[in-house]
């Protein structure tokens, strides 16, 4: 494209724009969107790239567009070998952990693979059940329980399919599994870890005779916190169960009494669905001082401050300190054994 005939392409879009976008910030997230689409043809980038930008951006549109309509349902996101024969303890567990996770009013996302993800998805049901499939030469066909489902949904790219089952989830559940099962779990572990996700459950599952996790969680703690490579604290954002009951406690529990956060301001929001008192937040004042920056921790007077406009939460605030997220996890455990 020539100079002149680019000055022209973005002179299109303008137009486009203020002909049919009003003012408002979702117009102008809109516009955002579609200047940079404008400035790529001033990139020149070649037909790999286009194609890679082309192919996650209708990935990611339609699989919001999937999810949009379940968003007010909490949901797990369930991970274990795809290898995992329907004979096997682990099929079982998960199997039974699918049906108690759904009978709590959860529904489940799974890669929509065989094994571990299948017997979740026979638990949980087909109506309660999400599929994001990834496509691969081998392994990975849909199972019979999503087949078909408007709720399965094909991914040619792993980043896409991964910032999905994160996005859309509110909990993270592992089964034993090889390198897409730790990709998946160590990747929300650190999330979490870094507070580039929000506060949620991170729960390793497996029978009472397994050594599985036992294994893993010896080499966490025997080698990275050992030797300082992890925090003396990190370990604690994750829960190890060997039945599917507690497996679903641990999940469901965790928003018993807490419904969600944000960063607010210079400060940190938790929603709560029970009223904190005056002298819970001064004991929260001493006994979290090191998460704090400044000052103490006080409830946000004006709900309409906040973007949930729920009057039915209490609000809590405080300067959080961005570092000890495992200590915010401690936090949000002695809030909901209110």
């Amino acid at each position: 494209m020539q100079p002149r005939d680019l000055t022209r392409f973005k002179k299109d879009i303008v137009d486009l724009l203020e002909r049919e976008l009003p003012d408002g910030f979702e117009e102008a997230v809109y516009r955002e969107m579609l200047f940079n689409v404008a400035f790529l043809r001033e990139e020149k980038l070649d037909m790999g790239d286009l194609r890679l930008l082309n192919t996650a951006f209708k990935e990611l549109r339609y699989a919001l567009k999937v999810f949009k309509p379940y968003r007010q349902v909490p949901k797990a996101a369930v991970f274990g070998s795809a290898r995992t024969p329907v004979n096997h303890a682990n099929f079982k567990l998960a199997a039974e952990f699918g049906k108690k996770l759904a009978k709590k009013g959860w529904m489940i996302i799974t890669g929509g693979a065989s094994g571990i993800m299948e017997a979740a998805m026979i638990g949980a049901g087909a109506e309660k059940s999400f599929g994001l499939n990834i496509l691969l030469p081998f392994e990975q066909h849909a199972n019979a329980v999503i087949m078909g489902n408007k709720k399965l949904i094909f991914f040619k790219y792993f980043f896409t399919r991964k910032l999905i089952f994160l996005k859309e989830s509110d909990a993270t559940v592992l089964f034993p599994g090889g390198f897409g099962t730790f990709d998946e779990g160590f990747e929300s572990f650190t999330l979490v870890q870094t507070g580039k996700a929000k506060p949620r459950p991170l729960v390793l599952v497996d029978p009472p005779s397994s050594r599985f996790w036992n294994r893993l969680t010896a080499f966490l703690k025997g080698s990275m916190e050992k030797e300082a490579l992890i925090s003396s604290h990190d370990l604690y954002l994750l829960r190890h169960v060997h039945d599917a009951a507690s497996a679903a406690n641990e999940v469901a529990g965790f928003y018993r009494n807490y419904h969600s956060s944000r960063f607010f301001k210079d400060q940190y929001l938790i929603r709560l669905r029970r009223k904190v008192s005056p002298k819970l937040l001064r004991e929260l004042g001493v006994d979290f001082r090191d998460i704090l920056a400044r000052g103490s921790f006080e409830e946000l007077a004006d709900f309409r401050e906040d973007d949930v406009r729920d009057p039915g939460l209490c609000r809590i605030v405080f300067c959080f300190n961005r570092t000890h997220y495992s200590r915010l996890r401690e936090l949000i455990d002695r809030l909901n054994h209110l």
